[in-house]
């Protein structure tokens, strides 16, 4: 480890921009996953927070474009087991100068689910506005959405991003504004009942409905296989970058070091030990990268968070079990990209190395 130390001072430059390109590359890791992670957390944090059952309009690809007839509510009150039963209507528009907001059209008794800080819940033709929204309006009175005016009657407060940047109607003027029903029903059971045959009833209410529990609901919702499927695919690019970048580097400095590893080996020194001590220089630098990566990543996630002009929409999670699996990439994107031209120099003889010949 001492040698590799000394190696990794004598080639500082090298070093540096090694430890650059990890950075980056492991920074890019981090924010991709954790943002596309954030983003699936709030909209499931949603979705739980009211519901044992997710009632939703049968074989429809996406919650944006479902429509589920509200009436069903006094039915689903009625099948035992069942505490409550609410409606939201999930939707998003333009609002004054923010390009886009979520609009979520709730049932009077999911109104409780949103802490106020100042003000009331909305009446008919009013809406209360998420924090970040309403930090972000000139007008403190009054919104337009679509064209149409609406009192703001309170404000509330989220840790939620989605909702902590969105508007909160009434049902009724959400289904006016998107000409729907009702987008989900959302079924809270009692503790002991029997998921599956509460869902057995409520879909014989009507053929046009699926009932889901909300956990199955939100491990194979689309949109979410979708962006995870993209982060991933974007995390591996940015990993295969990294890659290439250090499998550059380390050629250009194991070449510039050929006469060293050559003297090494005309002394007796076993090129397996000259590999083991490029693997240790690579580890400690995917360390150090790993580490600074860290602190970087949850800064700028923190900045993302604060950002009045992204309204909360955009966050990041950073798990453990995520941290975890991007130190086993970046340790493993550092050995394998100084393994390759290590490996390429051990099959070089040692007179060749001594007399500068390129590997």
């Amino acid at each position: 480890m001492r040698q590799a130390l000394k190696a990794l001072k004598a080639n500082r430059l090298k070093t540096l921009l090694i430890y650059l390109s990890l950075i980056f590359s492991i920074t890019s890791i981090f924010l991709i996953t954790a943002i596309s992670n954030g983003v699936i957390s709030m909209y499931s944090s949603i979705l739980k927070s009211d519901g044992d059952i997710i009632v939703t309009q049968a074989k429809i690809s996406d919650t944006f474009f479902s429509n589920v007839n509200i009436q069903l509510l006094d039915k689903i009150d009625q099948i035992e087991g069942v505490v409550k039963s609410s409606a939201i209507i999930v939707g998003a528009t333009p609002v004054e100068q923010l390009p886009i907001v979520a609009v979520y059209g709730v049932s009077q008794n999911r109104f409780s689910n949103y802490t106020l800080t100042q003000g009331n819940y909305p009446q008919n033709n009013e809406v209360m506005l998420g924090e970040s929204v309403y930090k972000n309006l000139m007008n403190k009175t009054q919104v337009t959405i679509a064209n149409k005016s609406y009192k703001i009657a309170g404000v509330f407060k989220s840790d939620i991003g989605f909702e902590n940047g969105g508007v909160v109607l009434n049902i009724e003027d959400a289904s006016a504004l998107f000409n729907k029903s009702a987008s989900m029903l959302m079924v809270n059971t009692q503790l002991e009942s029997n998921i599956d045959d509460i869902k057995s009833e409520i879909e014989a209410l009507s053929s046009e409905i699926e009932a889901t529990s909300t956990q199955n609901f939100v491990e194979n919702y689309n949109q979410f296989k979708i962006i995870k499927t993209s982060s991933y695919a974007v995390s591996l690019i940015a990993f295969c970058m990294g890659l290439l970048s250090i499998v550059s580097i380390m050629s250009i400095t194991i070449n510039q070091r050929k006469t060293e590893f050559g003297i090494k080996r005309a002394i007796g020194i076993s090129m397996r030990k000259i590999i083991a001590q490029i693997v240790s220089e690579s580890f400690i630098l995917g360390f150090l990268s790993y580490i600074s990566a860290f602190f970087i990543a949850h800064i700028v996630l923190f900045i993302i968070k604060q950002s009045t002009t992204l309204q909360g929409y955009v966050n990041g999670e950073i798990s453990s079990s995520l941290a975890l699996f991007i130190f086993s990439a970046s340790i493993a994107m550092s050995i394998i990209g100084s393994i390759i031209p290590a490996l390429n120099a051990s099959k070089t003889d040692p007179v060749i190395l001594i007399q500068g010949t390129k590997i």
